[in-house]
C-alpha cells in the first residue's frame, strides 16, 4: 500500500457532534453549515480528520444510530448540498471527513422494517427477511444483554407481525439479517453511496454483532469476518485509500481478527486502554496500562489502533473486573448520575476534577504510546458536562465558542436550544471557550494545539516501534518510540509527587521537543504530573 494511503496512522482525528457543535440557522441545532463555518477553527488546532457523528435521516431516540434512510440527511442537519459543500470546503483546507455506517441495525421507523413487520405492506415479500424475527424469545440466549439499565431481553413481540425480532441494543432497533444476501448488497450499495459525496473514511458501528448463531454468545462469529472482508475487498476496489474503522468494544485478543490480514479493518478502536489511563493515574500505578499493552497483539504493518480518552458514549468499564470497575465508579463516579450500563457518562475534565496537570499529562500519553488519536469536541477547551440530562446526553451538551448567549452556539431563544449550554461555576460558557482561550498562550487550547503540532513534526509517534523502558519507578510511564532516525524516550509521572529516575544513557543527551529544554545528565527528578518528550540528541 502506498505512503499516500496510510494517512490514517499519522492523521489526527477529531470527534464532532452535528447537533452540539454550531447552529447556523438559529433553530437551536448544529448543523452541517456550521461545520463549514468552524473548519478554519479545527484547522488551527491542528485536526488531520473530522469524524462525524450521524447525519443520516432518524427519529433520533438514540442520537441518529436508529437510522431511517441510510442515504440521505437528516433535514435538521441541512441537504445533501450542504453536506457536498462541507466536503468540499473541507478538502480545500487539507482535512478530511468520517461518517458512520450503523450496519447491525435500523430504526424501527426504516422503510425496510415497516415493510418486513407488516404481512400486508406491498414490499412486505422482498424484505420479510431482511430483519431476525422468530415466533418465540427462546433463541440465543447465551447473547448478553449490553444495555442492561433498559432492556430485560434481546427479543421484543412485534404485534403487527405476531412475532419477535432480535435486537442487540435497544429494543426500537431491530437487528439486520445478515443471513439474507439482499441485506449484504444494501450495506455495501450505502457505503458506495457515502465514497460518492466525497467522503475519506467510514467509521463501522458496533461490527461484532452482526451475524447469530446458537450456541454462541454472538458476538465475533468467523461470518463477521467473512462479511468485512467482502467490505473491504468493495472499498478497496471502487475507492482505494478509502478508511474503515470499527467499533469492537471487545478485549484485544478479540479485536485482533478485525484486522484480518491487513484486509478487513484499517483501524479499529482501543477500548480496553481507556479505563487503564484513568485507573493507573488515580492510583500513581502504570501497572494498568503495561498489563493492557501485554495483551494487545501485534498489528498488520498497514493497520492501526485509534486511542481516545473519551467519547460520545460512556467510559466503558465492561472490560474490567468487578472490583475494578466498583472502584472506578467510587472514585470517577461517587453521584450514582454520573454512572450508565456499565460505564460512566463523564467528559475529561470533570473526571480529573479540572486539574489542568492530569488533562494535560492524559493527552501527552494519548498523543505519545501509539496509534492515531481522537479528541472529543470540546475537550480541547475543558468542557464539562451535565449529569442532569437523560442517558449519555450530558458529555453532547453545545459547543462553547465563547461567553455571549448561547455560548456562541446558537442564536436561538435559549429554551430552543436542544439542549442547555454548561452554565456551572467550573465549566461554564462564561470562563470556559474558545474565544477567551484562544488569547491565552497558557491556555488549555493553546496547550493542545501545540502539542497536536510537536507530534505532527515527527513521524515516529504515528509509525513508530513501541518499547518499555524501566526507570525505577511504578509511577512512571516511561518508553521509546523509534522510526526510521527518530528516537523518542517519553516520560509520564502519574503521581503527585516528584519522582527520581535515571534515564538510559545517551551520548548526546536529549532535549524535550515541546520546551525546547536539553538533558544531559542521566539523573532527572520529574514533578508531579509532569511529561517530558525527549529526543535523543544526534
Amino acid at each position: 500500500m502506498a505512503n499516500s494511503q496510510l494517512w490514517y496512522k499519522t492523521d489526527i482525528f477529531y470527534e464532532l457532534y452535528v447537533r452540539a457543535y454550531k447552529d447556523s440557522n438559529g433553530d437551536g441545532w448544529g448543523d452541517l453549515n456550521g461545520i463549514t463555518e468552524s473548519l478554519d477553527y479545527l484547522q488551527e488546532l491542528g485536526i488531520d480528520t473530522i469524524w462525524l457523528l450521524p447525519i443520516s435521516p432518524s427519529p433520533l431516540r438514540d442520537d441518529g444510530y436508529d437510522v431511517s434512510d441510510y442515504c440521505d440527511i437528516h433535514p435538521k442537519y441541512g441537504t445533501m448540498d450542504d453536506f457536498r459543500n462541507l466536503v468540499e470546503q473541507a478538502h480545500l483546507r487539507k482535512l478530511k471527513l468520517l461518517v458512520e455506517l450503523v450496519p447491525n441495525h435500523t430504526s424501527d421507523q426504516h422503510d425496510w422494517f415497516q415493510a418486513s413487520r407488516d404481512p400486508n405492506h406491498p414490499e412486505h415479500a422482498k424484505y420479510r427477511d431482511y430483519y431476525v424475527w422468530s415466533n418465540t424469545d427462546d433463541q440465543y440466549k447465551e447473547a448478553r444483554i449490553i444495555f442492561i439499565d433498559t432492556e430485560k431481553s434481546n427479543w421484543t413481540y412485534d404485534p403487527v407481525r405476531k412475532a419477535y425480532f432480535w435486537h442487540r441494543f435497544f429494543s426500537h432497533q431491530p437487528d439486520l439479517n445478515y443471513d439474507n444476501p439482499e441485506v449484504q448488497r444494501a450495506m455495501l450499495r450505502s457505503v458506495q453511496f457515502w465514497i460518492d459525496q466525497g467522503v475519506d473514511g467510514i467509521r463501522v458501528d458496533a461490527p461484532p454483532y452482526l451475524f447469530e448463531r446458537e450456541g454462541t454468545n454472538c458476538e465475533n462469529l468467523p461470518e463477521t469476518h467473512v462479511f468485512l472482508k467482502r467490505l473491504r475487498a468493495f472499498v478497496d476496489a471502487y475507492a482505494p485509500g478509502t478508511m474503515l474503522i470499527s467499533e469492537a468494544n471487545q478485549w484485544p485478543e478479540d479485536v485482533i481478527h478485525y484486522f484480518g490480514n491487513g484486509d478487513e479493518m484499517h483501524m479499529n478502536f482501543h477500548f480496553p486502554l481507556m479505563p487503564r489511563l484513568y485507573m493507573a493515574l488515580a492510583r500513581a500505578d502504570r501497572t494498568p496500562i503495561v498489563d493492557i499493552l501485554a495483551r494487545t497483539p501485534e498489528l498488520p504493518e498497514s493497520c492501526q489502533w485509534g486511542t481516545f480518552l473519551r467519547c460520545h458514549d460512556e467510559l466503558t468499564l465492561e472490560m474490567v473486573t468487578p472490583e475494578e470497575r466498583d472502584w472506578m465508579w467510587d472514585y470517577y463516579a461517587p453521584d450514582p448520575r454520573m454512572r450508565l450500563n456499565l460505564g460512566i457518562r463523564r467528559r475529561l475534565a470533570p473526571l480529573v476534577n479540572n486539574d489542568f496537570r492530569k488533562i494535560m499529562l492524559l493527552n501527552s500519553l494519548l498523543f505519545t504510546m501509539g496509534g492515531s488519536p481522537f479528541l472529543y469536541y470540546g475537550d480541547e477547551i475543558g468542557m464539562g458536562d451535565n449529569i442532569w440530562l437523560d442517558d449519555r446526553n450530558g458529555v453532547r451538551t453545545p459547543m462553547q465558542w465563547d461567553d455571549s448567549q448561547n455560548a456562541g452556539f446558537s442564536f436561538a431563544p435559549p429554551d430552543q436550544l436542544y439542549a442547555p449550554v454548561i452554565d456551572d461555576e467550573t465549566h461554564g460558557y462564561k470562563t470556559v471557550n474558545v474565544a477567551a482561550q484562544r488569547q491565552n498562550p497558557a491556555s488549555l487550547f493553546n496547550q493542545i494545539r501545540h502539542m497536536i503540532a510537536t507530534r505532527k513534526q515527527f513521524q515516529v509517534f504515528g509509525l513508530g516501534k513501541f518499547d518499555w523502558v524501566d526507570v525505577n519507578s511504578q509511577a512512571v510511564v516511561a518508553f521509546k518510540r523509534t522510526y526510521q532516525d527518530q528516537q523518542f524516550l517519553l516520560l509520564h509521572n502519574l503521581s503527585d509527587l516528584p519522582v527520581e529516575v535515571r534515564l538510559p544513557e545517551a551520548a548526546s543527551g536529549y532535549s524535550d521537543v515541546l520546551s525546547g529544554t536539553d538533558f544531559k545528565d542521566q539523573n532527572l527528578t520529574l514533578q508531579a504530573y509532569q511529561y517530558l518528550w525527549l529526543k535523543l540528541k544526534e
